[in-house]
C-alpha cells in the first residue's frame, strides 16, 4: 500500500505547526502492483527494488543519476509481536527531486511512529534529517525491544529452574536468534551511519544534524553493546541450565541404579528357593514369611549401603580424617624444628 504523507515540522506546544518542504511517499506492505507503479512513476530500478524485498539486505547507500538510495535495517513491528521472536527487515529509502519514498515489505513500528507523527526533537525540515530522524527513531525502538527481550530472558530462566523439559530452552534459542539478529543489523546500520557523515551527496544542513547523527551514531554503537552483552550472558546460560538437566538426569539414573542393585538381593534368595531341590524350611508352612521379611530386610540394607547419604557421610568423615592427619602431620614438623640438634 502506497501512501502520501506530509511530515509537520514542529511538534513542541506553542510553535507554529508547519509542513515539510518535501512529500513522503510511504509504501509499506508492498505487492506486485505497487512495485510497478514505483518503477514507473519514480523510475525506480527493478534491481533496487528487488534488493529491497530481499530479508537478508545489508545497509548501504548508493548515488544514481536520478536519485540517491539507501538500505537501512528496522525492527518489526513490536506491537503485533505476541512471542518473544524478534527480527528486522530491509527498509528502502529513495530521495529523487523533493520526495522521499520509504519501502518496506512489512510494517515496522519506527514508521508507524511518524506516520501518525508521534515524534519530537526529530530534525524533519529536510529530507536528509528526517532520514537521520528514522534511524535515530530506529535505535530507540532497538534498545527498547533488547530490554523487552532481556526481560523474557529473565523470566524463562525462573521456569527454566523448575522444569527439566526442552520447551524453556527452545524459548532461549529463539532469545538467542532475535539477539543475532538485532546485533547483525545494528552492525551494518553502524557502517551506514559512518558514511553518512563522509558521503558528499549527502549534504546535511546545518550543525544540528550533524550533531544529532553523531548522537545517533553514539546510540547505535550503546544498542550493539547491549547485543552484544546480552547474547553471551544468554549463551553462558543456555550452557550452565543444559549441564544442570544433565546432572538431574544423571541424578536419576543413579537412583534407578541403586533400586535395581538393592533388589537383586530379594531375587537371589526368591530364585535359590524357587529350585527343586531340598531346602531347608521347605515343609514349614509359614516359612514363607521369613523369606519375605529376609527380602524386605535384604533390599533395606541394599538400598541404605548404596544411598547418597551414606556415600556423602563417608566422603565427610575421609574429609575429616585426611585433615586431622594433615593437622598432626604439621604438629610433628613444629616439633622436629623445635628440637634442639
Amino acid at each position: 500500500m502506497i501512501t502520501i504523507r506530509k511530515n509537520l515540522m514542529s511538534q513542541n506546544p506553542g510553535e507554529i505547526i508547519q509542513e515539510a518542504p518535501y512529500t513522503w511517499v510511504d509504501a509499506r506492505d508492498i505487492n506486485r502492483d505497487d512495485i510497478s507503479q514505483l518503477e514507473e512513476q519514480y523510475s525506480i530500478s527493478s534491481e533496487l527494488l528487488a534488493d529491497i524485498m530481499d530479508q537478508d539486505e545489508q545497509a548501504r547507500i548508493e548515488k544514481e543519476d536520478d536519485y540517491i538510495a539507501l538500505i537501512v535495517r528496522l525492527p518489526a513491528m513490536a506491537d503485533d509481536c505476541k512471542g518473544i521472536n524478534q527480527y528486522a527487515v530491509p527498509l528502502g529509502i529513495v530521495l529523487v527531486r523533493d520526495t522521499v519514498i520509504t519501502i518496506c515489505q512489512s510494517d515496522s513500528i519506527v514508521l508507524e511512529d511518524f506516520a501518525k507523527n508521534r515524534y519530537r526533537q526529530y530534525p524533519v525540515q529536510t529530507m536528509e534529517g528526517f532520514v537521520i530522524s528514522i534511524l535515530g527513531r530506529a535505535v530507540m525502538v532497538y534498545i527498547r525491544l533488547l530490554k523487552y527481550i532481556n526481560r523474557q530472558k529473565s523470566q524463562v530462566e525462573e521456569q527454566l529452574q523448575k522444569s527439566i523439559m526442552n520447551y524453556e530452552l527452545i524459548q532461549l534459542l529463539q532469545i538467542q536468534k532475535s539477539l543475532v539478529y538485532f546485533s547483525t543489523s545494528l552492525t551494518t546500520n553502524e557502517a551506514l551511519l559512518e558514511r553518512l557523515l563522509r558521503t558528499p551527496y549527502f549534504k546535511l544542513a546545518g550543525e544540528e544534524e550533524r550533531d544529532f547523527l553523531d548522537d545517533v551514531i553514539t546510540d547505535n554503537k550503546q544498542a550493539i553493546e547491549m547485543a552484544n552483552i546480552y547474547s553471551s550472558i544468554l549463551t553462558g546460560t543456555m550452557d550452565a541450565f543444559a549441564s544442570v538437566i544433565s546432572n538431574n538426569m544423571n541424578v536419576i539414573m543413579k537412583r534407578l541404579t541403586i533400586i535395581s542393585i538393592s533388589l537383586m538381593f530379594p531375587t537371589f534368595v526368591t530364585g535359590f528357593y524357587g529350585m527343586n531341590v531340598n531346602l531347608p524350611f521347605m515343609n514349614n508352612p509359614f516359612a514363607w514369611i521369613g523369606i519375605l521379611t529376609f527380602c524386605g530386610v535384604s533390599a533395606l540394607i541394599g538400598g541404605w549401603t548404596l544411598s547418597d547419604r551414606r556415600n556423602a557421610r563417608l566422603v565427610q568423615r575421609s574429609l575429616l580424617g585426611a585433615r586431622v592427619t594433615e593437622k598432626e602431620n604439621r604438629r610433628k614438623k613444629r616439633k622436629k624444628r623445635s628440637l634442639p640438634d
